[in-house]
C-alpha cells in the first residue's frame, strides 16, 4: 500500500528522518521530495524556512489481508489514514508550514481528510504565537489555510486546525461554562449573559445546551463582542 507523509524540521536531513521513521521503511525505498530546502527566508521575509519534504513508499498493510479492512474513523487514532492525499490538503499542509516557519515554531505536523474536512494538527513547543489571545491568530491562520485549500478546489473544503492541542482544550472549557451558566439559569430563573466568544464557539455553546432541559439559547451584539445568552426555556429561539 502506497502512504505519503510530510514533515517540517530545521533540516531536510531531519525532515526526512522522520518520515521514514513514521513510514518504517529504509530511505533507499522511498520516493523523497524536498518540498522547502529551509535556504530562504520565512513568511513576509521574518526568520529562516524550516525545510518541508514530502516521503512516498510502499508500506505493508496490517492485518490479515483476507479480511476486508474496517476504515472507518471512531475519534483521534493516530493509525487512521483517511481518503487519499489531494491537492487541497497537499496545499493546505504546505500553506501551514509556511506560516509557521515565517514565525520560528518548528513542531509536528500531521494532518488527514474525511469526507469534505481536511483536518490539520500541529504539536510542538513555543506555539502561543500562532495561537494568540483567545485564539484569534489560530482563527486567522484557519481561515487563510481554508482559502488556499479551495483555490483550486472544484468542491469546498472545510479545514479543521489545531496548534498545540488549543481547539481540544478551549471546547472543554467552553462546554464546562455553558453548563454552569444553564445550572445558573435554572437555579435562578434569569437569563445570564456568557464571554464573548468566536462564532465557532459559540456554535459550541448552542449545541452543548440543545438536550439541556429548561433552558434555551440565542446570541446578541456585534462582532468581536457577541455573545450567547442563555435564558429559561421558551423565551428565545438559538441564534449563533
Amino acid at each position: 500500500m502506497e502512504k505519503t507523509v510530510t514533515k517540517t524540521a530545521k533540516s531536510v536531513e531531519e525532515a526526512i528522518s522522520l518520515a521514514i521513521e513514521e513510514l518504517g521503511v529504509a530511505e533507499e525505498d522511498a520516493v523523497i521530495e524536498v518540498v522547502e530546502d529551509g535556504s530562504s527566508k520565512g513568511f513576509l521575509g521574518i526568520g529562516k524556512k524550516s525545510a518541508t519534504v514530502r516521503v512516498t513508499a510502499d508500506v505493508p498493510e496490517k492485518g490479515n489481508s483476507d479480511v476486508e479492512e474496517d476504515t472507518a474513523y471512531y475519534g483521534d487514532d493516530e493509525t487512521f489514514e483517511g481518503d487519499a492525499v489531494s491537492a487541497a490538503e497537499e496545499d493546505a499542509v504546505n500553506f501551514v508550514a509556511e506560516i509557521l516557519s515565517g514565525i520560528g515554531i518548528h513542531g509536528k505536523l500531521d494532518s488527514y481528510r474525511e469526507e469534505d474536512t481536511v483536518y490539520i494538527s500541529v504539536t510542538g513547543q513555543d506555539c502561543g504565537a500562532a495561537i494568540g489571545r483567545h485564539g484569534e491568530t489560530l482563527d486567522a491562520i484557519s481561515y487563510l489555510t481554508s482559502l488556499v485549500a479551495n483555490k483550486n478546489s472544484e468542491e469546498h473544503i472545510r479545514v479543521s486546525l489545531d496548534i498545540g492541542g488549543y481547539k481540544k482544550r478551549r471546547e472543554e472549557i467552553v462546554i464546562s461554562l455553558a453548563k454552569k451558566a444553564a445550572a445558573r439559569v435554572l437555579h435562578t430563573g434569569s437569563p445570564v449573559t456568557m464571554e464573548a466568544m468566536s462564532p465557532s464557539e459559540r456554535r459550541i455553546v448552542h449545541f452543548a445546551l440543545q438536550s439541556y432541559g429548561g433552558v434555551s439559547t440565542h446570541s446578541e451584539g456585534e462582532e468581536p463582542e457577541r455573545r450567547v445568552i442563555v435564558s429559561p426555556a421558551g423565551k428565545e429561539q438559538t441564534e449563533v
